[in-house]
């Protein structure tokens, strides 16, 4: 396993990571991809006040390869209010992310992984579950109370399955 740069002799690269991290040791890319992931990880367990935690107050959202519409700035409220009516109890997620590159600017951060979702709805709507792939982008910034998303960009690259166990939505 090759040694950390930190921990190893070596000088740091001007403008890497590591060099940025010096300067603002909290603004690890460890903490980042925690926000990053705990959003995924936060909307599986249903969990929405946790979810909702991890972005600043306003976000810039651009889902359009997904579900249409157009992308802009929107409350992370009303996002995530979004994503639990359509992913209610009954309606199993898995959403998943990798290969992470993260660059750093001062108090920002842009995060781009690839990433994997399954719906999976128990109903008679045909086949129960849908997949997809594609590619995020997340944009950060530290605030007081530690890394926040301020924007996601979600590009898809492949989906397949049953439209109906992404998109149903019972009666109340």
């Amino acid at each position: 396993m090759r040694p950390l740069a930190s921990a190893s002799k070596q000088p740091f690269e001007k403008g890497t990571a590591i060099e940025r991290d010096r300067r603002h040791p909290k603004a690890t890319e460890a903490e980042i991809r925690r926000v990053v992931d705990g959003i995924d990880l936060a909307t599986d367990a249903k969990d929405w006040e946790l979810c909702r935690s991890y972005f600043k107050g306003e976000i810039f959202a651009d889902f359009t390869s997904l579900a249409g519409g157009d992308p802009g700035r929107m409350p992370a409220d009303d996002l995530v209010n979004a994503w639990k009516t359509n992913l209610y109890a009954e309606k199993l997620s898995h959403h998943m992310r990798t290969n992470h590159r993260i660059s750093l600017e001062e108090e920002r951060a842009e995060v781009f992984s690839k990433g994997y979702a399954l719906n999976i709805l128990k109903r008679a709507t045909g086949s129960d579950l849908w997949e997809v792939w594609g590619e995020y982008t997340h944009t950060l910034e530290r605030t007081q109370e530690g890394w926040r998303c301020s924007g996601m960009t979600f590009t898809v690259t492949h989906a397949r399955g049953n439209e109906m166990a992404r998109e149903f939505i019972p009666d109340e």
